[in-house]
């Protein structure tokens, strides 16, 4: 089973650019974010036709997450948990059936933080600390379970194309970086990091600065592998190509394989 994660940024405006990934890549799960529309406005149709199933947690004009995916969804849950109140679309939760397996998933956007000295930093560590509950709850499970999406944190040096400069940034703040490690060590493996050691592997360059065509780029888009998800791991990839197309997302798609249906 393939599992991707792929901030669209704007679905209405990369929908061309998504299908046409799709019928290439041929994933079988895909968690989409950044979706800046609300549910009845996501281009569901055009996706059944090629052969998924939709779940969308949407927003207008901000946010917006949604789990695509040939297998049946159930138990679909959105919202994290934790919230009092929040409203904001980042966290869609369901279970993915293949034959007689199943595959726990959740499609996250993780808030950006920035800037550091505003109350949006503040929401972001809390919102961390939402995750971290939650998933600890879902890894009791025992069960194969993958985090995916746009965590919004760059985990170490070797994950941004100039450490230095991103150092204030809440992307990169000890702050986040130590709460990320917090989630990954409730018992997580990071899926492409699993398969890759080298450094300077990016899933997103800013549209500002020639960032992509200078390859100053970030890793913010991860899959998060329970124990049971983890052992079945075969192959993970970032799909770099995908930037350098025509009205691209500044982010690309990130993918894992697990041996499971």
């Amino acid at each position: 089973m393939k599992i991707a994660s792929f901030n669209v940024n704007s679905i209405k405006a990369r929908l061309a650019n998504l299908t046409d990934w799709l019928k290439e890549a041929t994933p079988d799960v895909v968690c989409l974010q950044e979706l800046k529309c609300q549910d009845e406005a996501f281009p569901r149709s055009e996706i059944e036709d090629l052969g998924y199933n939709v779940a969308t947690h949407g927003q207008k004009t901000y946010n917006g997450v949604a789990i695509l995916s040939k297998p049946p969804l159930e138990d679909v849950s959105r919202g994290l948990p934790g919230g009092n109140g929040d409203e904001q679309s980042r966290y869609i939760e369901a279970v993915v059936t293949a034959g007689d397996e199943a595959l726990r998933v959740a499609s996250i956007y993780l808030p950006n933080g920035n800037p550091v000295d505003s109350e949006k930093f503040e929401y972001k560590l809390h919102w961390m600390d939402r995750l971290i509950d939650h998933s600890g709850k879902l890894l009791a499970y025992e069960e194969p379970l993958v985090l995916a999406g746009d965590f919004n944190v760059i985990p170490t040096a070797d994950d941004v194309h100039d450490p230095k400069a991103w150092a204030d940034d809440a992307l990169f703040r000890p702050e986040t970086r130590a709460k990320f490690r917090e989630l990954v060590n409730l018992g997580f493996t990071d899926a492409f990091r699993a398969c890759h050691t080298e450094a300077h592997r990016y899933t997103f360059w800013d549209y500002q600065g020639g960032a992509w065509q200078k390859d100053n780029g970030i890793r913010i888009d991860h899959l998060l592998l329970s124990p049971q998800a983890a052992d079945r791991l075969t192959a993970s990839d970032i799909d770099r190509n995908v930037r350098g197309r025509e009205k691209p997302s500044d982010h690309v798609p990130i993918w894992a394989e697990l041996d499971i249906g």
